[in-house]
Protein backbone atom coordinates (compact mmCIF):
# COMPACT_ATOMS: atom_id res chain seq x y z
CA UNK A 1 0.00 0.00 0.00
CA UNK A 2 2.77 2.38 1.01
CA UNK A 3 4.80 1.41 -2.06
CA UNK A 4 1.95 2.18 -4.47
CA UNK A 5 1.55 5.64 -2.88
CA UNK A 6 5.26 6.29 -3.31
CA UNK A 7 5.13 5.16 -6.95
CA UNK A 8 2.13 7.44 -7.58
CA UNK A 9 3.96 10.36 -5.99
CA UNK A 10 7.08 9.75 -8.09
CA UNK A 11 5.03 9.40 -11.29
CA UNK A 12 3.10 12.57 -10.49
CA UNK A 13 6.35 14.47 -9.91
CA UNK A 14 7.79 13.19 -13.19
CA UNK A 15 4.66 14.23 -15.12
CA UNK A 16 4.83 17.72 -13.60
CA UNK A 17 8.55 17.94 -14.35
CA UNK A 18 8.21 16.94 -18.00
CA UNK A 19 5.11 19.08 -18.61
CA UNK A 20 7.03 22.06 -17.19
CA UNK A 21 9.84 21.35 -19.63
CA UNK A 22 7.59 22.10 -22.62
CA UNK A 23 8.04 25.83 -21.85
CA UNK A 24 11.34 26.63 -23.53
CA UNK A 25 13.42 29.74 -23.04
CA UNK A 26 14.98 30.78 -26.34
CA UNK A 27 17.29 33.58 -27.49
CA UNK A 28 17.02 35.25 -30.90
CA UNK A 29 19.14 37.88 -32.68
CA UNK A 30 18.11 40.42 -35.31
CA UNK A 31 18.19 39.24 -38.91
CA UNK A 32 18.99 42.55 -40.66
CA UNK A 33 18.30 41.22 -44.16
CA UNK A 34 14.73 40.32 -43.21
CA UNK A 35 14.01 43.51 -41.22
CA UNK A 36 13.05 47.10 -41.98
CA UNK A 37 12.69 50.31 -39.98
CA UNK A 38 11.28 53.50 -41.48
CA UNK A 39 10.78 56.90 -39.89
CA UNK A 40 8.03 58.97 -41.50
CA UNK A 41 7.57 62.69 -40.98
CA UNK A 42 6.17 65.86 -42.45
CA UNK A 43 7.44 69.27 -43.48
CA UNK A 44 5.88 72.51 -44.68
CA UNK A 45 6.60 71.33 -48.26
CA UNK A 46 6.15 67.54 -48.40
CA UNK A 47 6.17 64.34 -46.38
CA UNK A 48 9.48 62.53 -45.98
CA UNK A 49 10.93 59.25 -44.75
CA UNK A 50 14.22 57.88 -43.56
CA UNK A 51 15.34 54.25 -43.53
CA UNK A 52 17.61 52.70 -40.90
CA UNK A 53 20.47 50.79 -42.51
CA UNK A 54 22.46 49.63 -39.48
CA UNK A 55 20.86 48.11 -36.37
CA UNK A 56 21.13 45.17 -34.01
CA UNK A 57 19.20 43.60 -31.16
CA UNK A 58 18.26 40.48 -29.26
CA UNK A 59 15.08 38.92 -27.99
CA UNK A 60 14.57 36.36 -25.22
CA UNK A 61 11.25 34.54 -25.18
CA UNK A 62 9.49 31.60 -23.62
CA UNK A 63 7.60 29.34 -25.99
CA UNK A 64 5.15 26.60 -25.04
CA UNK A 65 4.43 24.07 -27.79
CA UNK A 66 5.27 26.62 -30.50
CA UNK A 67 3.24 29.45 -28.95
CA UNK A 68 4.70 32.61 -27.42
CA UNK A 69 3.96 32.77 -23.68
CA UNK A 70 6.51 35.34 -22.43
CA UNK A 71 9.11 37.87 -23.54
CA UNK A 72 11.82 38.15 -20.91
CA UNK A 73 14.17 40.56 -22.70
CA UNK A 74 14.17 42.81 -25.77
CA UNK A 75 17.00 45.21 -26.60
CA UNK A 76 17.40 47.12 -29.83
CA UNK A 77 19.95 49.61 -31.15
CA UNK A 78 19.96 51.75 -34.31
CA UNK A 79 23.12 53.56 -35.40
CA UNK A 80 21.81 57.13 -35.67
CA UNK A 81 23.91 58.07 -38.70
CA UNK A 82 22.64 55.00 -40.57
CA UNK A 83 19.30 56.80 -40.98
CA UNK A 84 19.13 57.74 -44.67
CA UNK A 85 16.61 59.81 -46.62
CA UNK A 86 18.35 59.74 -49.99
CA UNK A 87 19.05 63.46 -49.61
CA UNK A 88 22.45 64.32 -48.15
CA UNK A 89 21.44 67.77 -46.90
CA UNK A 90 18.47 66.42 -44.96
CA UNK A 91 20.56 63.61 -43.49
CA UNK A 92 23.20 66.09 -42.31
CA UNK A 93 20.57 68.31 -40.64
CA UNK A 94 18.99 65.25 -39.01
CA UNK A 95 22.30 64.09 -37.54
CA UNK A 96 22.89 67.60 -36.17
CA UNK A 97 19.43 67.59 -34.54
CA UNK A 98 20.10 64.12 -33.08
CA UNK A 99 23.49 65.30 -31.73
CA UNK A 100 25.17 62.26 -33.26
CA UNK A 101 28.62 63.63 -32.44
CA UNK A 102 27.86 62.71 -28.81
CA UNK A 103 24.99 60.22 -29.15
CA UNK A 104 25.88 57.56 -31.70
CA UNK A 105 22.90 55.28 -31.11
CA UNK A 106 19.13 55.27 -30.70
CA UNK A 107 18.19 52.50 -28.28
CA UNK A 108 15.14 50.69 -26.97
CA UNK A 109 15.05 48.45 -23.90
CA UNK A 110 12.01 46.47 -22.80
CA UNK A 111 10.94 47.07 -19.22
CA UNK A 112 7.75 45.03 -18.88
CA UNK A 113 5.29 42.99 -20.94
CA UNK A 114 1.79 44.05 -19.93
CA UNK A 115 -0.16 41.53 -21.98
CA UNK A 116 0.26 38.86 -24.66
CA UNK A 117 -2.96 38.20 -26.54
CA UNK A 118 -2.57 35.33 -29.01
CA UNK A 119 -5.13 35.23 -31.80
CA UNK A 120 -3.66 31.94 -33.03
CA UNK A 121 -0.80 29.62 -32.13
CA UNK A 122 1.67 31.63 -34.21
CA UNK A 123 0.30 35.20 -33.99
CA UNK A 124 0.04 37.42 -30.91
CA UNK A 125 -0.55 41.06 -30.01
CA UNK A 126 1.93 42.20 -27.36
CA UNK A 127 1.51 45.26 -25.12
CA UNK A 128 4.74 46.50 -23.56
CA UNK A 129 6.42 49.30 -21.69
CA UNK A 130 10.06 50.16 -22.14
CA UNK A 131 12.64 52.91 -22.50
CA UNK A 132 13.53 54.72 -25.72
CA UNK A 133 16.70 56.83 -25.82
CA UNK A 134 17.07 59.43 -28.59
CA UNK A 135 19.81 62.09 -28.69
CA UNK A 136 20.80 61.17 -25.14
CA UNK A 137 17.32 61.62 -23.67
CA UNK A 138 15.75 58.49 -22.17
CA UNK A 139 11.95 58.36 -21.93
CA UNK A 140 9.39 55.66 -21.04
CA UNK A 141 7.26 54.49 -23.97
CA UNK A 142 4.33 52.10 -24.33
CA UNK A 143 4.45 50.06 -27.54
CA UNK A 144 1.93 47.56 -28.88
CA UNK A 145 3.20 45.28 -31.64
CA UNK A 146 2.35 42.10 -33.50
CA UNK A 147 4.48 38.99 -32.96
CA UNK A 148 4.55 36.22 -35.58
CA UNK A 149 6.35 32.94 -34.93
CA UNK A 150 7.42 31.07 -38.04
CA UNK A 151 9.70 28.10 -37.40
CA UNK A 152 13.02 29.47 -36.18
CA UNK A 153 12.08 33.15 -36.52
CA UNK A 154 9.96 35.67 -34.65
CA UNK A 155 8.89 38.87 -36.42
CA UNK A 156 7.79 41.92 -34.43
CA UNK A 157 5.89 44.53 -36.43
CA UNK A 158 3.97 47.71 -35.78
CA UNK A 159 4.30 51.46 -35.65
CA UNK A 160 4.90 54.04 -32.95
CA UNK A 161 4.23 57.78 -32.86
CA UNK A 162 6.79 59.96 -31.10
CA UNK A 163 7.26 63.68 -30.63
CA UNK A 164 10.79 64.91 -31.28
CA UNK A 165 10.62 67.78 -28.82
CA UNK A 166 9.78 65.40 -25.96
CA UNK A 167 13.29 63.96 -26.52
CA UNK A 168 14.79 67.45 -26.58
CA UNK A 169 15.31 67.22 -30.36
CA UNK A 170 14.71 70.41 -32.31
CA UNK A 171 12.96 69.51 -35.59
CA UNK A 172 15.49 69.87 -38.45
CA UNK A 173 15.17 72.73 -40.93
CA UNK A 174 16.83 73.57 -44.24
CA UNK A 175 17.26 76.39 -46.73
CA UNK A 176 17.83 78.96 -43.98
CA UNK A 177 14.68 77.90 -42.16
CA UNK A 178 12.35 78.09 -45.16
CA UNK A 179 11.85 74.30 -45.00
CA UNK A 180 10.78 73.12 -41.56
CA UNK A 181 9.86 69.63 -40.40
CA UNK A 182 6.98 68.76 -38.11
CA UNK A 183 7.82 67.59 -34.62
CA UNK A 184 5.70 64.41 -34.80
CA UNK A 185 7.15 61.23 -36.30
CA UNK A 186 5.89 57.74 -36.97
CA UNK A 187 8.28 54.81 -36.69
CA UNK A 188 7.23 51.77 -38.75
CA UNK A 189 9.07 48.56 -38.01
CA UNK A 190 9.15 44.96 -39.09
CA UNK A 191 11.99 43.30 -37.26
CA UNK A 192 12.77 39.62 -37.70
CA UNK A 193 14.73 37.76 -35.03
CA UNK A 194 16.37 34.40 -35.78
CA UNK A 195 17.83 31.72 -33.50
Amino acid sequence: MKTSKQISLVLGSLILFFSAQTVLSQKYNVNKNASSIKIEGTSNIHDWEMVAEDFKGNLNVEVNDGQLVAITALDFTVVAESLKSGKGGMDKNTYKALKTDKNKNITYQLNKVKEIDCTSKTRCIVSTSGYLTIAGTKKPVDIVFNAHINGGTITLSGNQDINMTSFNVKPPSAMFGTITTGEDLNIRFQITFSK
